[in-house]
């Protein structure tokens, strides 16, 4: 902790945040921060308040700001009135530019005295610390798999075991809206600045021997860029969390053998091998663990 606050008013201090014209360009760091990201991406007001985690009064305010500076220009969706687009006017366009140019010409400040190698160092820390904040502050919803977010994680999940070991997904989605869904089951996607970035579902199975409920892992995936930061074990303890919620005393999964880091991921987090419990033919390894 003391590390992170340490790191966080050096740095803070370093780029200008505390100023209230950041960079020089007359806005405090809040406008400017929400100009840039108008001018990386096309966005609507609801995609902004999800990217950047504002509530939706301070988004305004900023908004307003920023229109009354003649800076963005904020008009109906066309594909749907309910929700507001926001874009860059022509002077908001230039602005843009400005805060590019001199967000590189601070960046080159701080890293010119160092040497190559040093800079090699600190692009791989950032990198590496940029990745773990990022999956700490990762937020887990539950979420309907007939949503564009669910569909888009589900079709990826699905053509990364195809491409692994020629999984079929022929039906697949029409099971999966049946059983990971409330009372007994759930599916959940993992977000980052309103992106979707991993997803894990929970079904439940015939009770066991001993009578106790049994709950099935299902659709465990990660993006690629975030493989590496842990969020596979954080969402692995979250689904054991609903699992547990949703009365279910054993947790139980089936895998393929090409899965070598997922096995792996699971044997740390306490999972023992079992008999196959199923019928799935593309599974070879199965697991189980007491909640």
């Amino acid at each position: 902790m003391t590390v992170v606050r340490r790191f966080n008013r050096s740095y803070t201090q370093r780029i200008g945040v505390l100023d209230d014209s950041f960079l020089g360009l007359g806005m405090p760091l809040g406008p400017a921060r929400l100009l840039f990201e108008i001018g990386a991406a096309p966005a609507t007001t609801q995609g902004l308040r999800e990217r950047l985690g504002l509530d939706s009064g301070y988004l305004s305010r900023l908004l307003r700001r920023l229109e009354r500076d003649g800076l963005v220009r904020v008009t109906p969706d066309p594909a749907d009135r309910r929700r507001r687009r926001v874009g860059l006017t022509d002077a908001g366009r230039e602005r843009w530019k400005e805060l590019e140019r001199r967000s590189d010409d601070q960046a080159r400040l701080i890293v010119d005295p160092l040497t190559e190698r040093q800079r090699e160092r600190l692009a791989r820390a950032l990198s590496e610390a940029d990745l773990l904040v990022r999956a700490a502050t990762v937020t887990f919803q539950p979420t309907d798999l007939a949503s564009t977010a669910a569909r888009d994680v589900v079709g990826r999940y699905f053509a990364e075991i195809g491409r692994r070991f020629g999984f079929d997904a022929a039906g697949e989605t029409e099971k999966d809206e049946q059983l990971l869904k409330p009372p007994a089951g759930v599916f959940v996607v993992a977000f980052s600045d309103g992106e979707p970035v991993a997803c894990g579902g929970l079904q439940a199975t015939a009770p066991l021997a001993d009578g106790r409920r049994a709950g099935e892992l299902k659709r465990m995936w990660v993006h690629d860029d975030w493989r590496g930061a842990g969020l596979g074990s954080r969402l692995l303890r979250h689904l054991e969390d609903q699992a547990r919620a949703l009365g279910h005393r054993v947790a139980r999964l089936d895998t393929n053998a090409a899965l070598t880091e997922a096995i792996e991921m699971y044997q740390r987090a306490g999972y023992r091998a079992i008999d196959r419990y199923n019928d799935n033919p593309w599974a070879t390894h199965f697991f189980e663990k007491r909640l």
